[in-house]
Parts: structure tokens; sequence; C-alpha cells
């Protein structure tokens, strides 16, 4: 059963949704990326458990925290970031999975005449080609990256721009999202916001980022529980 504290649909008209952790499971593709990464740089894998906790924060995080954690130095970072750009492309989609209930979540949310955008801090082009390969591009009307602003999530830009792209206000703008980063971007720009109970939340409790919601699926978002 999810979480609920009181929230008032009818007082929102446009939605911003993030990707990874919340629409798509992209643990498999950061750890194909990331293992091909340290192999050409002689350094040993990190598991998926590390994997699972570090991402969220952005693409130029997840490598340095995976080189600490490899035993990599940090000059390291300027070549490992090329060969990471390199077999995350290759990659990107290949293997991860669209979570059960966003597409029906999304299509209710069009449904109620919800403007939607995707905002993530993985880079605006990975972004992209992960949603139009899994078939989620067709409801947004805007996909911003990590790149796309002068700062990423839990800073407050990102949301801020996105609504202003939306002819939104942030108070009318609901953040879905799955971890703190999410919840303390929609605060700090005024927005709702309801996380995922099953995403990447840096191996924290998501109801501890106190949401406004905690949903086990995305279509959950307009009912008490899936099925009701």
């Amino acid at each position: 059963m999810d979480s609920i504290i009181s929230l008032d649909h009818s007082r929102i008209d446009a939605a911003i949704v993030d990707l990874d952790g919340t629409m798509v499971d992209t643990v498999g593709d950061f750890e194909q990326a990331l293992a091909r990464t340290l192999a050409d740089l002689e350094l040993p894998p990190v598991d998926r458990a590390f994997i699972t906790r570090t991402v969220g924060r952005g693409s130029a995080h997840l490598l340095t925290e995976t080189l600490a954690h490899a035993g990599g130095g940090s000059g390291l970072l300027d070549q490992a970031w090329a060969h990471y750009q390199r077999h995350y492309a290759a990659v990107n989609g290949r293997h991860a999975d669209v979570y059960p209930g966003v597409r029906e979540g999304l299509a209710a949310m069009r449904a109620r005449g919800w403007r939607l955008a995707c905002v993530t801090n993985k880079p605006r082009a990975f972004a992209v080609a992960l949603v139009e390969a899994k078939g989620l591009l067709a409801p947004f009307a805007h996909v911003f990256g990590g790149d796309s602003f002068e700062r990423h999530k839990p800073d407050p830009l990102p949301l801020i721009k996105t609504c202003e792209a939306l002819a939104a206000s942030p108070a009318h703008t609901l953040m879905v999202g799955d971890s703190r980063n999410d919840c303390e971007a929609a605060r700090a720009a005024g927005c709702p916001v309801v996380l995922v109970s099953y995403g990447y939340n840096h191996g924290e409790p998501v109801a501890d980022a106190c949401p406004d919601r905690v949903i086990e699926r995305l279509d959950a978002l307009f009912c008490d529980a899936v099925g009701q």
C-alpha cells in the first residue's frame, strides 16, 4: 500500500517526471558502461549495489565516485569520461526496462490535460535516446538533461526553467521522482512532489525525504492503491 498525504490533483496542470529510477530501471546500462570503462583503465568492476546507491546525481558524479571506489586516481577522470561516453552510447537502453505502471501513469496524466516534461540529471542526448527507444517520448513536450541548464537537481533551477517552458506555475506543477534530489529540488522550486518507492535513493528510505506522497507505481497516482 502506498503512503498517502493529501494531494489535490485538481490544482495540478503540469508534471515534471524524472527518468532513471522513476520511469526506467537503467542500472543494467550503467553496470555495462562502467564495467567496460574500468576494464579499459585496467581497474576492477564495481558491483550493482554500489551503482544503485550512487546514480542520480549526474554522470560526472557517478564516474568520480566509481573511480575512487575502484582504486583509480582523480587524474584518470578525463580519460575515464571519454571511455564512458563511448560505452554508454553503445549500451543506452539495451539493459534497461520500463517500470510497471509507467506507461499507464503517463497516459492518465495526459488524459487529465497535464503538460509533461522529463527532467533528468542524465546528459540530454542520452536521455532523449533512451526515452525514444523505450517508446516514452510522445507524452512529453520537453526532455531536459543534466547539461540543459547551468545547474542540475537538487538545485531548483531545472524545475523552475522547466515550469517556464511548460507555461505553468511551480505551485501547479507536480514533480514525480524517486529520490531526495527530486524532493529537495521540488521544495526549493515551490512544486508539490510525489516519489516512487522503488527507485534509486542512495540506499535510504524514500519516505525520509518527506514528499507529499509515496507511491508504489506511477499509475497509482490517481488512486489509493492499484486496482481501486
